[in-house]
């Protein structure tokens, strides 16, 4: 089978380096890059760079930098789309384990200009040991540390020379916590204090939400791939329809990426805060909302939990009624999103296992539930959310653990391992379940059962999961 390899030299300028070369990068950041290529003329080459040197994966240099992405999924409509795309904008991988040297080239780079990172949410950490001499040292900031001291010094700390810095880590406020990771190595190491100077005023640290499912490469359907391609390309990655990057930085920084008109869906902000309160809310929350009562339900995946005559009209009321209510956003831009949510729950490239999504249920409930519940009730004069307390007293029916194998922190699981069985007794009632588990100050930050008619509503709902099912609860 035809391998892919270029037909012509490369010829774009490294503008982009990027730390990390996994499928989410590719499928996601690299993809766009390509299509900024192809239709403003950005003309951005990009270096990747492992933020782990010593595997012994093949680089994207076996395949010249090419690598193909499949988008398939469902469109706005609802409609199957399936598109395959060369992604050309890469020009070499790097692996610091063993071309560390080439990699501080780049600091003397005229034309760099964007580093990109997405390094797992422990990729942003410090340490005591790292040094400015290691080759490389251990942690993604100390080596960008080196890396932008090396231009400073480079460029003789000319203010122009700065870079913009989009960290794609999966934690909050990813900008401010990358710049300070920097300046935590240049104090370690009593770099000079013009360097200091020149992070803060001539580099840009912008944070970003970043949101599309990319699962790599689609083992099963890998014949029918080769042969629709012609070539066999392992570096290929499949990813969903849908993709949104919000990048929160000054307007400057759009006109440089030549972002408009490039009909991309990447948003340039003041402020990301709603958007990362509207993907946990909607997005998130929708799973974690879902997953008990699909699960209870007897369902297995989420796509077919979605389509489901009595669970797919339950999800869609919860968001439309109970969720998006209790979020400060224009409801129009919201109920959009959440269209866009559905549709990527129902895509049927993407099998998503309910009990997948259920580990660490009462983490995520938490974050992504309890704050609109609440929310809710004290918009409605104290009115509680009735399908997201319902969703709430199936995750504590869940935790039974008589259903899915259950995975959370060892108290929570204690906690039901003991409470379960005093209610099957007959030596707690459920109210004592609702009122003990609500009071979990650990968990939820306060005592809920100070909630007028919480206590009682999960009892309720309690009651009638295990009398009448959840099924019929779902109207």
């Amino acid at each position: 089978m035809q391998q892919l390899k270029r037909s012509a030299p490369f010829a774009l300028p490294i503008k982009i380096l990027q730390f990390g070369q996994g499928n989410f990068m590719r499928g996601f950041f690299d993809w766009q890059i390509d299509l900024l290529n192809e239709r403003t003329g950005l003309d951005a080459g990009v270096v990747v760079v492992r933020p782990r040197g010593g595997s012994a994966a093949p680089l994207l240099d076996t395949q010249d930098g090419l690598f193909t992405v499949l988008v398939r999924g469902l469109n706005e409509a609802g409609e199957p789309v399936k598109a395959y795309r060369t992604v050309e904008c890469v020009q070499r991988e790097i692996d610091p384990g063993t071309a560390y040297a080439d990699y501080l080239a780049l600091a003397s780079n005229p034309d760099l200009r964007f580093v990109v990172s997405n390094t797992t949410e422990a990729g942003i950490a410090v340490n005591q040991t790292d040094r400015i001499d290691d080759a490389p040292p251990a942690t993604f900031p100390a080596k960008l540390t080196q890396l932008l001291f090396r231009r400073y010094q480079a460029f003789e700390g000319a203010r122009d020379k700065g870079l913009v810095l989009l960290p794609c880590e999966l934690i909050d406020r990813n900008g401010p916590a990358l710049k300070a990771a920097v300046l935590h190595f240049a104090a370690l190491w009593s770099l000079e204090p013009g360097f200091a100077e020149w992070i803060e005023d001539a580099c840009t640290f912008c944070s970003t939400l970043v949101d599309r499912i990319v699962t790599g490469y689609p083992a099963g359907d890998a014949e029918k791939i080769k042969e629709e391609l012609g070539y066999d390309d392992p570096f290929l990655v499949s990813a969903e329809y849908y993709y949104l990057f919000v990048i929160q930085g000054p307007s400057w920084v759009g006109d440089e990426l030549k972002l408009q008109g490039a009909d991309l869906n990447v948003k340039l902000v003041d402020d990301i805060t709603p958007y990362k309160k509207r993907k946990v809310g909607i997005l998130n929350g929708g799973h974690t909302t879902l997953v008990p009562v699909a699960l209870l339900a007897g369902l297995e995946a989420v796509g077919p939990a979605v389509d489901d005559s009595g669970v797919g009209p339950f999800l869609r009321a919860a968001i439309a009624d109970e969720i998006i209510p209790a979020l400060e956003m224009d409801r129009k831009e919201l109920a959009a999103f959440a269209d866009d949510v559905l549709l990527r729950f129902r895509n049927p490239s993407i099998h998503h296992r309910l009990a997948s999504i259920a580990l660490n249920s009462w983490s995520k409930f938490a974050a992504r539930v309890m704050p609109q519940l609440l929310r809710y009730a004290e918009l409605n004069a104290g009115r509680l959310p009735r399908r997201l307390v319902l969703a709430l007293a199936a995750t504590m029916v869940l935790y039974r653990g008589d259903l899915i194998e259950l995975s959370d922190d060892p108290a929570n699981l204690d906690w039901f391992r003991q409470a379960w069985p005093k209610v099957d007794s007959g030596a707690w009632s459920m109210a004592q379940l609702a009122s003990g588990w609500l009071a979990n100050a650990k968990l939820w930050g306060r005592d809920l059962n100070e909630v007028p008619g919480l206590t009682y509503a999960v009892t309720v709902a309690l009651e009638q999961i295990r009398r009448r099912g959840i099924r019929e609860l779902l109207g």
